[in-house]
């Protein structure tokens, strides 16, 4: 496997992500930012921060397969949130915890979440995207 990851003592511990991750791969994979639709356009989860995780999540593996990657390949992710606050961390969780169980995916790369005033459309509550290296 071309990543491994880590979280270094001298930072702090997280368990949904590590600090950092080390790739020894040779592809690197662009995944644009994913948000609440189905392949079809249709909304998920409208006003519901976990059910839209959950949706960018699952866009997220197919756009991976897409270039024959996976999340065991993802060296990176970066969430953007509508308003963030800390309130709404149970909910990030919860949609994550819910796309891991529904994937099969059990990796929790380097995240960055930033908050942001608004997305591309006016009932979007968050956009991830992904970086990955594979052989």
């Amino acid at each position: 496997m071309p990543i491994t990851l880590l979280n270094p003592d001298g930072l702090p511990q997280h368990d949904i992500y590590r600090q950092v991750a080390v790739a020894t791969g040779t592809k690197l994979v662009f995944v644009a930012g994913q948000v609440a639709r189905t392949a079809e356009g249709e909304r998920v989860g409208e006003g519901d921060l976990a059910a839209q995780v959950e949706q960018c999540y699952e866009n997220l593996a197919t756009a991976l397969a897409a270039a024959g990657a996976s999340f065991d390949d993802v060296t990176k992710l970066t969430a953007y949130f509508v308003e963030w606050a800390p309130e709404k961390m149970s909910q990030w969780v919860e949609g994550v915890a819910r796309a891991s169980a529904r994937l099969g995916i059990t990796t929790a790369p380097p995240l960055t979440g930033i908050g942001v005033a608004a997305l591309a459309e006016p009932d979007l509550l968050v956009e991830v995207e992904a970086v990955a290296v594979i052989d």
